[in-house]
């Protein structure tokens, strides 16, 4: 027992003797939660207190499971096969298996993942011959999993209009589908586990009698319905029930789009009335420096549990911030400081490169593979192997080349068009018997085949004739429009990271028509655009065609902030901090939402072990052009006295009408890195920006006849061009062209 305690830390240790009541862990970043969990459950055990089958541990994921039960049993000279531990899902998985007949199913019911539920979904429209493009498969399936997290059946659903009501009778028509064919999907997990224990007594008491003491990890990222699954199992926090033992950090709750509450925590703090509310707050992971900034910047947050990240490691480096000109210079510095990193012997796999959309990722991609750096893209794709981009270069191929048969099959009924598996069989066959491309083999088919077919080919024609002499980013961005592909992921709710990786696909053409233009001169790129579109395709194949460095291999890694929680690494590169970046445009307008991206900058910043970069750029490629905007505030919200500028700080908000708060010069490093000591710079060449008409600058306040009072954010273009994007507050934020506009300095 001595042993098994002796490597705590007070607080650990106190939290992990606990008696059998209910505790509320608050586990800051780096302080050891998971060695908490486990070793309470082993101290529990060991101690007499319990037997193994009266353990639930609850976890997110099953790698974290796996880790667990790994853990537990190098401490437990007992097995662990008698305890629940696992997901909510893998949980109620178990729990619907012993008792199916109780819960309504098969004893060898069969499991949809995600992409099946959406293949089920959009086989129940077909049948129902209801039109997909009013009712797309993909918000249905959103629409249906909302309504079973927040545990309602169809019945219960509010349905305020026709389209809501209309959506439930499809709800009720899947739900009967999956109980005719013996399917669950994930969400059915839960739910109906839920159901079972709540309507089913005896079965309730008996696994509240059986289980003594319930753990979840992670518990900042619990939905409404898994916490009240936790309160049956609990007996609901009555006297005699289970001791809950929860573990979580309300300051790393960022899965809110998922359906987390991180309000559970303090309704569990008060429902439960819960005396012990221990803090973990030393830090084994970061230097002070680090978790000093992570503190400042989360304290900008209200309604927090409240705790103070510490470590005895010493204040380590400061931390380093780069201003960069543009998108490009930025990804550009972040390439040379990791050869350098790399030359003085840091391990590539120890440098993370974090940003706030995945769209950013295309730029650094470029950067890395011109440098020749082996990356990996953790957790996704890389940026030309997205679906959403295969399917935009499919449709610019079929412009360059349309007989190429691969593009053709690929984008033919994407977004759908009513052309069916039957129709491509015929013109497969066809195209084989007069040894033609399937594009050529249309107009020799007749019927419903021919005409559906005839449809798109008379779509691939029009987008040839429509680009024919257009620069490339406008032939994309045309393209874009015309295939339906924009208005596709438009009305996907989920569908907003998809449409700015392909605004990042117009953004690539522009830089690459750059390119051509300074290798060859303006007049040569654009006098042959079908040409250039052609070298351009090559180099995305050629990008693409690079594949990811295996698993295990020594490369850099690329991610979404999202994708790093619960991940650390030597050296963090945090890029694109800008306001409308990080935090993205969109929290500004959700309740709560600039909490939750100041939450997801903590989380970000606490990734870093030793030294950590913050670095934006003063103008950015977005839909094709040049944006200028205001570094991020949560820049600001970090203390002076931690950090080192390797470049001069400009103003956040320059006065006399510079845009972006350019006003201060932009210095750029020379080749030399800035690692170990304080960077040689150079001046580099900077374009001059006008002042705004009217006076006006970012930051500046202004009234709007229709929208009211708002500040100015962020600027583009020039002359009768130009445009402002305001933050209105609750109106919204606009675009507005500023010769139409007139707008009055407030």
């Amino acid at each position: 027992m001595s042993t098994l305690l002796s490597n705590l830390n007070p607080e650990q240790l106190q939290a992990v003797s606990l008696p059998a009541q209910h505790a509320l862990i608050l586990a800051g970043a780096g302080s050891g939660k998971t060695r908490v969990l486990t070793t309470r459950i082993a101290w529990l055990i060991q101690s007499g207190q319990v037997d193994p089958a009266g353990i639930l541990a609850v976890t997110f994921t099953n790698k974290a499971a796996k880790e667990m039960l790994a853990r537990l049993g190098a401490m437990l000279p007992v097995s662990t096969r008698g305890m629940w531990i696992g997901t909510f899902h893998g949980l109620s998985n178990r729990l619907l298996r012993a008792h199916h007949r109780d819960a309504g199913l098969p004893q060898l019911f069969q499991i949809l993942d995600s992409a099946d539920q959406l293949a089920a979904i959009k086989r129940l429209l077909k049948t129902l011959n209801v039109d997909d493009e009013k009712f797309p498969p993909r918000e249905l399936q959103h629409f249906i999993n909302g309504q079973k997290e927040a545990g309602h059946r169809p019945h219960a659903v509010e349905a305020w209009d026709d389209y809501t009501r209309l959506r439930v009778q499809l709800y009720q028509e899947y739900e009967a589908q999956c109980q005719r064919e013996s399917v669950v999907d994930f969400a059915e997990l839960l739910l109906r586990s839920y159901e079972l224990l709540e309507r089913n007594e005896p079965l309730r008491r008996h696994y509240q009698r059986r289980f003594r003491h319930i753990l979840v990890d992670e518990f900042q990222d619990t939905n409404r319905l898994q916490y009240r699954w936790l309160k049956l199992f609990a007996d609901e926090g009555r006297e005699g029930g289970a001791a809950m033992f929860c573990v979580g950090d309300d300051d790393q709750s960022i899965y809110r789009f998922r359906g987390a509450e991180v309000g559970n925590m303090r309704d569990f703090e008060r429902e439960f009335r819960v005396s012990n509310v221990i803090r973990l707050e030393q830090n084994y992971r970061s230097h002070a420096n680090i978790l000093d900034a992570a503190n400042a910047i989360i304290l900008h947050n209200s309604n927090r549990l409240g705790k103070n990240l510490w470590t005895d490691q010493g204040a380590g480096e400061p931390i380093r911030v780069f201003e960069a000109y543009a998108d490009a210079d930025e990804a550009r510095w972040i390439v040379e400081e990791i050869q350098a990193l790399v030359r003085d012997g840091g391990l590539r796999s120890e440098i993370a490169l974090l940003y706030r959309s995945n769209a950013q990722s295309r730029v650094l991609e470029h950067q890395l593979f011109a440098a020749g750096i082996p990356y990996r893209v953790y957790g996704g794709l890389r940026f030309f192997e997205r679906q959403e981009i295969k399917h935009a270069l499919a449709y610019l191929r079929l412009i360059a080349n349309p007989d190429d048969d691969t593009s053709f099959a690929r984008v033919v009924n994407f977004p759908t068009r009513g052309i069916g598996a039957r129709s491509l069989e015929v013109l497969t066959d066809a195209a084989r018997t007069y040894n033609t491309s399937l594009y050529a083999t249309v107009p020799h088919l007749s019927g419903k085949p021919g005409s559906a077919l005839a449809v798109f080919v008379r779509l691939v024609e029009d987008l040839r004739r429509d680009t024919a002499g257009l620069p490339l980013p406008e032939l994309v961005d045309h393209v874009l429009d015309l295939s339906g592909l924009r208005a596709h992921y438009k009305a996907d709710r989920e569908g907003r990271e998809r449409l700015e990786n392909l605004d990042e696909l117009i953004n690539a053409a522009a830089n690459f028509l750059a390119e051509a233009q300074a290798q060859s001169g303006a007049g040569e790129a654009l006098a042959q655009p079908h040409a250039l579109l052609a070298d351009f395709l090559a180099h995305a194949s050629l990008e693409a065609g690079d594949h990811q460095a295996d698993q295990g291999a020594d490369a850099v890694q690329l991610m979404t902030v999202h994708a790093a929680k619960g991940l650390e690494f030597d050296v963090v590169f945090l890029s694109g901090l800008e306001e409308g970046l990080f935090p993205h445009e969109n929290s500004i307008l959700e309740q709560d939402g600039l909490e939750e991206e100041r939450r997801l900058m903590y989380v970000a910043v606490t990734r870093a072990r030793a030294r950590l970069y913050l670095s934006f750029a003063q103008s950015r490629m977005l839909h094709g052009q040049t944006r200028y905007n205001l570094r991020s505030r949560f820049l600001e919200e970090v203390p002076a006295g931690l950090t080192k500028w390797l470049t001069p700080p400009s103003p956040r908000a320059a006065a006399g009408g510079a845009m972006g708060g350019m006003g201060g010069g932009y210095f750029k490093p020379s080749a030399k890195s800035a690692v170990g000591g304080t960077p040689q710079v150079q001046r580099a060449p900077r374009p001059s920006f006008a002042t705004l008409p009217g006076g006006l600058r970012i930051g500046q306040a202004v009234a709007h006849a229709k929208f009211g009072q708002g500040v100015i954010v962020a600027a583009e273009g020039s002359g009768s061009d130009a445009k402002v994007q305001i933050n209105f507050g609750p109106a919204g934020v606009k675009w507005l062209l500023l010769g139409v506009a007139r707008l009055e300095p407030v």
